[in-house]
């Protein structure tokens, strides 16, 4: 599941990466592209006023051929009290998307999730800077 790859760790730079020719046209991986980050930035910590999508927690997103995603994720904290529900959240946000036939999302804390991984628009938004 390699088709449509981006990397998410540095929010503001993302960009789709195609490790091999995929059989989705480029309109189509540009189209799902846009459609993922803007339904990744409608879900939030209830705690933090900013999208997970900037807050960094979003480490990698993988579509396939027959638009599969997995999203590989964190939280700010393990013991995070939405921990059970935010992967929930993703999977249900992602599969609003047209074409989108499945969603499955990995919560990871490896690496653990820091300041650091957030764009500067959340750091502008907390204050951070």
């Amino acid at each position: 599941m390699d088709d449509l790859a981006f990397d998410a760790q540095s929010p503001a730079a993302s960009v789709p990466a195609t490790e091999d020719e995929s059989a989705l046209p480029k309109a189509e991986l540009d189209r799902l592209t846009d459609a993922l980050i803007a339904q990744l930035k409608t879900v939030f910590d209830p705690e933090i006023p900013v999208d997970i999508y900037e807050l960094g927690l979003i480490y990698k997103v993988d579509v396939s051929d027959e638009r599969d995603v997995v999203v590989d994720m964190t939280l700010t904290a393990p013991g995070c009290p939405v921990a059970g529900d935010m992967p929930g959240w993703v999977q249900d946000a992602i599969e609003k998307i047209e074409g989108v036939r499945s969603c499955k999302v990995e919560l990871t804390f490896d690496p653990p999730w820091d300041p650091s991984r957030m764009s500067d628009e959340a750091k502008l938004q907390l204050n951070m800077f």
